[in-house]
C-alpha cells in the first residue's frame, strides 16, 4: 500500500518561499511518476511539477522559474521548493504517485490518472 504524507505548508507573504516535502512508502520500484498537484477549486486540480523514474522533470508553465521539484531516493522523499510565491499560488497541494509507465508532462496535463495515488494534501496560503 503506497502512502504519501505531505509536510511544510503554511502561510507566507507574496515573494516569500516554502518547501513542501512528501514522505513516500510502500513503493517497490519500477517505472513511475511522482509529483505535485494543486487543488484550485472543488472540481479543478492542476498539475504543478513531476519527476519520472528516469529523472526527467516537468514544471508547468505557471510555475516555471519559481518552483523546483527534486527527490531524495535514499530517504524516499519528494520536495517542492517554491520561491517568489504569488497570491494565485494559494491552494491545497497534493503529493501524488503513478506506479506505472508514465510521462510526467502527460500525467500533469491530465491532472493525474484514475490509478494515481494521492496524499492527504497540505494548504499553502500566500497573502498580498
Amino acid at each position: 500500500q503506497v502512502r504519501l504524507v505531505e509536510s511544510g505548508g503554511g502561510s507566507v507573504q507574496a515573494g516569500g518561499s516554502l518547501r513542501l516535502s512528501c514522505a513516500a512508502s510502500g513503493y517497490t520500484g519500477g517505472s513511475y511518476c511522482v509529483g505535485w498537484f494543486r487543488q484550485v477549486s472543488w472540481s479543478l486540480r492542476e498539475g504543478v511539477a513531476a519527476i519520472g523514474s528516469d529523472g526527467s522533470t516537468t514544471v508547468e508553465d505557471a510555475f516555471q522559474g519559481r518552483f523546483t521539484i527534486s527527490r531524495d531516493n535514499a530517504e524516499g522523499t519528494l520536495y517542492l521548493q517554491m520561491n517568489n510565491l504569488k497570491p494565485e499560488d494559494t491552494g491545497m497541494y497534493f503529493c501524488a504517485a503513478e506506479l506505472d509507465t508514465c510521462r510526467p508532462s502527460r500525467w500533469l496535463m491530465w491532472s493525474g490518472f484514475s490509478t494515481t495515488h494521492w496524499g492527504q494534501g497540505i494548504q499553502v496560503t500566500v497573502s498580498s
